[in-house]
This record gives structure tokens, C-alpha cells and sequence, in this order.
């Protein structure tokens, strides 16, 4: 079996893979890393969102082979130490979530939103995360989160610092 090396939340993770394997079943079920959730499989709901050097993506139908020399964030890689990030923060504040299953992909989504529009109107909060689906329909909750998290970019040293 092929090995990799992928850079997973600033760190080198070596892993036995095929090319082919879903880079998310490389993070669940070979590194442990079991933030990001199984959800449709085909890169439709979000539930499974990381990042990819800084841009949402679907880790579903994203091949290991594919991003080797990738960095990887993960929802485990938002935080630093006990310090949640600004939009973590936000979603428990607002309560953005029910069962939480949506949650992690959410997050990742509202993180790479507020990197490239660090004060976005709610019109492009819908638009840019009307690709996560939420089944318990927290969709009002998850636009209040992303807007205070907005709200507090600007003055919070760990929202800076890019994941």
C-alpha cells in the first residue's frame, strides 16, 4: 500500500493509503480524527467540510492522492489549546446547532467565509452557507453565530492567526 505524508493541523502525519481513498476516512478512521462526519458521500451537505489550504472543502469526495502537498485543517486543527475559535465561541453562544451532526462542517464553512469576507451581510452568510445542511433547520441560529463571530474578528487574537 502507497504511503503519504499529509500536513494535518501543522503537523506530518504519515498514513498507509490508496490514492483513492476519501481523504475523510483517512481522518475518521485512520488518524482518529473524527470531527468531520460521513454524511451524504457525495460533497453535498457539508457535513464533512475541512480545509484545504484555507478553502472549504468537501472531504467526502476529496482524494488522498489528490492532497499530499496540501494543508489540511481540520475542526480539531481551529482551536488552540483550551482557546475555542471566535466562531466556535459564537455557535455555542447562539446556540447554533441541535444534534450537532452538521456542526463541525458548519464551523469550517463560517471559518473560510470570514476569511475571505471577514463582515459579510446575511444575504452572502446564506449564499455561502446555503452548502451545509442542517436536518435540524438551526439555519437563523447559525446566521446570528456567524455574525457575532464577524463581530469579534477584528479583536480576537486567535481568529487571526490562520488555521
Amino acid at each position: 500500500m502507497p504511503q503519504f505524508t499529509l500536513k494535518i493541523n501543522g503537523r506530518a502525519r504519515e498514513i498507509d493509503a490508496e490514492a483513492d481513498d476519501s481523504l475523510l476516512s483517512v481522518l475518521r478512521y485512520d488518524l482518529g480524527l473524527t470531527g468531520s462526519k460521513y454524511g451524504c458521500g457525495e460533497g453535498q451537505c457539508g457535513a464533512c467540510t475541512v480545509h484545504l489550504n484555507g478553502q472549504a472543502t468537501r472531504s467526502c469526495v476529496t482524494r488522498v492522492g489528490a492532497v499530499a502537498d496540501a494543508s489540511i485543517t481540520t475542526i480539531e486543527g481551529l482551536s488552540t489549546g483550551d482557546l475555542l475559535h471566535p466562531v466556535q465561541l459564537a455557535f455555542l453562544e447562539e446556540e447554533a446547532f441541535q444534534c450537532g451532526y452538521c456542526t463541525s462542517g458548519m464551523v469550517m464553512s463560517a471559518v473560510a467565509l470570514l476569511r475571505a469576507h471577514p463582515h459579510p451581510t446575511d444575504e452572502e452568510i446564506v449564499t455561502f452557507m446555503s452548502g451545509n445542511i442542517c436536518r435540524c433547520g438551526t439555519y437563523a441560529r447559525v446566521v446570528r453565530a456567524v455574525k457575532l463571530a464577524a463581530s469579534r474578528v477584528k479583536t480576537s487574537p486567535s481568529a487571526r492567526r490562520q488555521p
